[in-house]
């Protein structure tokens, strides 16, 4: 492997380990278009890219979700009790998203939903800093509704649920470190059902690179774990050490971000 090869994937975990620290995302709005350049630079694959690109992706996240996971519980940010509400319905929502794909014109679907992230983040950021009140959550029934549309969208779109499920959390008066904390472990399950899938569809695929299984090149895998891991405890202290307006402003300008990438993609 030549070393700007290495030192590329080094830098990808180093990133996408520090977003999911900071913002409880998986990263994979960054991760899955550095990997399609490096893939396509250093010649790794010519048929799958794209999909090499997502399954590599989704299992670096299931590390880098689970440290990132880890150190939030260990400050107490995580609402387990949420989780355990929201995480299946996540789950069953990107399942059936996987299933609808196909029958739902991609770019129209992107450009509505890079509008939505647009609102979000705009009302995000201009929004006033404001004391956190405890506003009821839904009941358990609508909390599985919110998780299978976030995860619905999520696989339909490309983008981990974090994005949607931060500010959801937040608008419901959940203190922002929580709603990323929680955010976090809620991400765990779908990239493990995720990895597990573009796993499976890969299987047995002419035109594969060695050291891959099916749709997961391993090599890339363990180098952006060995600095993505380290990487996300980084990000949860800054999560926690950063002003909570301050967080809400940089998480902002993220979905803006994602919502330019997915309007112009």
């Amino acid at each position: 492997m030549p070393t700007i090869e290495l030192v590329s994937y080094l830098l990808i975990g180093i990133l996408s380990g520090v977003l999911a620290g900071l913002f409880g995302v998986g990263g994979g709005a960054v991760i899955v278009p550095a990997l399609i350049l490096v893939f396509t630079q250093f010649e790794v694959t010519s048929d799958w890219i794209p999909h090499l690109a997502i399954g590599t992706s989704l299992a670096t996240i299931i590390g880098t979700g689970a440290a990132s996971t880890l150190a939030h519980h260990r400050r107490g940010g995580v609402r387990w009790d949420l989780f355990s509400k929201l995480a299946p319905s996540i789950v069953l929502g990107a399942w059936v998203g996987a299933g609808l794909v196909a029958f739902i014109p991609e770019l129209w679907l992107k450009r509505f939903f890079a509008l939505f992230l647009a609102f979000v983040g705009t009302r995000m950021l201009l929004a006033r800093a404001r004391a956190q009140t405890a506003l009821p959550m839904p009941r358990t029934s609508a909390l599985w509704g919110v998780g299978g549309g976030i995860g619905l969208l999520s696989s339909l779109v490309g983008i981990g649920g974090g994005t949607m499920t931060v500010p959801f959390l937040n608008g419901r008066g959940l203190d922002m470190r929580k709603a990323v904390g929680t955010s976090a472990a809620c991400g765990l399950p779908i990239a493990i059902a995720g990895a597990i899938g573009f796993l499976i569809a890969g299987w047995d695929r002419a035109g594969l690179p060695a050291f891959s299984s099916g749709f997961v090149y391993w090599p890339a895998v363990f180098i952006m774990l060995l600095a993505s891991m380290p990487a996300a405890p980084i990000g949860v202290r800054l999560a926690h050490t950063l002003p909570v307006a301050v967080l809400k402003r940089i998480f902002a300008v993220l979905l803006l971000s994602v919502a330019v990438r997915l309007a112009v993609s």
